[in-house]
């Protein structure tokens, strides 16, 4: 089966630099975790209004750092589904520098969680079907 895949474009902070004049490995999960917010609004999972309860969690993060990011790159990170569950699904991040080449591949495990209840909840039709490729 094929997912929808999503890809945002980013600028590298000059704050994101380390002492050995890298990205630091924490900037990476920043990259992620704005890969992935927009992959669930993209798809109709809540992440902006604290009315509706009902949003997602994130169960488990990876990264696997495969070549350093300098200031001033601008990045891209692409992002799909591997698999999805009742009310669960894995996400495949890979983030290009400004070359296009691979520098670093991450997964997300996300689960979408009723915070007013504190259960999980089952991932709607409606988002499933949004997250299929048509």
């Amino acid at each position: 089966m094929q997912y929808k895949t999503t890809q945002i474009h980013l600028k590298i902070d000059w704050s994101e630099m380390d002492l050995f004049g890298h990205v630091n490995n924490v900037a990476y999960f920043k990259y992620i975790q704005a890969a992935r917010v927009n992959y669930c609004e993209s798809v109709g999972i809540n992440t902006f209004d604290a009315a509706i309860k009902q949003s997602f969690a994130v169960a488990n993060s990876t990264c696997d750092f495969k070549q350093p990011l300098y200031y001033p790159e601008a990045i891209s990170v692409s992002t799909t589904i591997e698999w999805i569950k009742n009310s669960s699904f894995k996400l495949i991040h890979t983030i290009y520098n400004s070359k296009n080449n691979l520098a670093a591949t991450a997964s997300d495990v996300i689960v979408l969680f009723d915070y007013a209840t504190h259960l999980k909840i089952n991932i709607s039709e409606r988002i499933k079907a949004n997250m299929q490729q048509i």
